[in-house]
């Protein structure tokens, strides 16, 4: 028998995964496109990144009004961004309201990221995330905040301040250790704020695709048959061995002492889930990385292709570490510097966002100066 495809979204969202679109932009709330898929496609949530707002702003005419609004003001050109960017999180959020308020606040969640060219300072990631905390002024906000060194000490005092999180760039285990580790002091540090525990929530989007990316470029170089046996390993295991460190410590005594103040855990999130290489299926990233209590943020792209040909059969990863292990331990055997494909893809990652932002004011500043013209 043929599933539906809304069938197979269905099924994704029944087996615990939040099903979150990885884009947002003007066009998608005026013509009705991101209500249809919350509608029609289970979707549950969305997030931004300074790349899809750079993509967003230099297509199309929708935010030729506002900025010409702007102009007239006399707004210069990082007031004029922020306007721009905080509008469309603030009225995704309004029509999410409904998603957030019937999944008590899990869910309906619209994620805007911290100027990217902080990420190496936390006094001022963690001074922006309270300002776009602010601006936005919405409960189903979540404030994106690389996990760079840097990055981990402004989470917590983010957090401390009663604001969600979504913790982004995240691609070691390694790493993830320290990010839920920054979430723990986070909490209490809002506890003895005096913050409602209840009221915070948070994810942690560990990257995908672009390991495999990383990976596969290296296993290629070495050309051996051991080397291209490992292709396509990577990216799967490594998010196989991070939900294993979730379990491991979210089953942990100061984890026990939150929950018991009310806190939400913060869930893994599968963000990167776009295939990269054609070579493989494009819904790997997904039906791969079915487990409870995570989200998957996906381009519509990857949205659709599960919709029309995923394979969901249940939980994935659970009790697969071993196996997963396995797979590291292969490719360190076979010549594969794992730490540095981690810090390389941090380093690539924070510059990708650095361009995007760049292109982002300059896309601005160019239809700033037509509004004054």
């Amino acid at each position: 028998m043929t599933v539906m495809s809304s069938d197979r979204l269905a099924q994704l969202s029944a087996a615990g995964v939040s099903i979150w679109l990885d884009d947002l932009s003007r066009e998608r709330l005026n013509t009705g496109n991101l209500a249809a898929l919350i509608r029609d496609k289970h979707v549950v949530g969305v997030t931004t990144n300074p790349t899809i707002f750079a993509n967003a702003l230099s297509h199309g005419e929708a935010y030729d009004e506002q900025v010409r609004e702007l102009a007239a003001r006399g707004a210069d050109l990082h007031a004029t961004v922020r306007e721009l960017t905080t509008t469309d999180v603030r009225n995704a959020a309004d029509l999410f309201r409904d998603v957030y308020t019937a999944t008590n606040g899990v869910d309906g969640r619209v994620s805007i990221e911290v100027d990217p060219r902080l990420a190496k300072d936390a006094e001022k990631t963690a001074a922006e995330a309270q300002d776009l905390w602010k601006t936005v002024d919405r409960p189903n906000v979540l404030i994106k905040i690389p996990a760079t060194e840097e990055g981990l000490p402004a989470i917590t005092r983010t957090l401390a301040e009663g604001i969600s999180v979504n913790v982004t760039l995240i691609f070691s285990v390694e790493r993830y250790r320290k990010v839920i580790e920054a979430f723990f002091a986070g909490l209490e540090q809002a506890k003895a704020n005096g913050h409602d525990l209840r009221g915070i929530q948070s994810v942690a989007s560990f990257f995908v695709s672009r390991v495999d990316t990383e990976v596969d470029k290296r296993l290629d170089a070495l050309g051996t048959d051991e080397a291209k046996a490992l292709r396509g390993e990577a990216a799967i295991a490594n998010a196989r061995l991070a939900y294993a460190a979730y379990e491991e410590l979210f089953a942990g005594e100061r984890w026990s002492a939150l929950a018991a103040s009310g806190a939400n855990a913060q869930r893994p999130l599968w963000a990167s889930t776009g295939v990269k290489d054609p070579q493989y299926s494009p819904t790997r990233y997904v039906d791969q990385l079915v487990v409870p209590n995570t989200v998957n943020t996906m381009p519509e792209k990857t949205l659709d292709a599960v919709a029309e040909q995923a394979e969901i059969d249940g939980d994935k990863v659970t009790g697969t570490a071993g196996q997963a292990q396995e797979v590291f331990d292969k490719l360190s055997a076979a010549g594969i510097d794992i730490p540095d494909v981690f810090r390389t893809l941090e380093d690539e990652g924070v510059e990708k966002f650095e361009k995007s932002w760049q292109e982002l004011l300059d896309t601005v500043e160019g239809q700033l100066g037509k509004a004054k013209n």
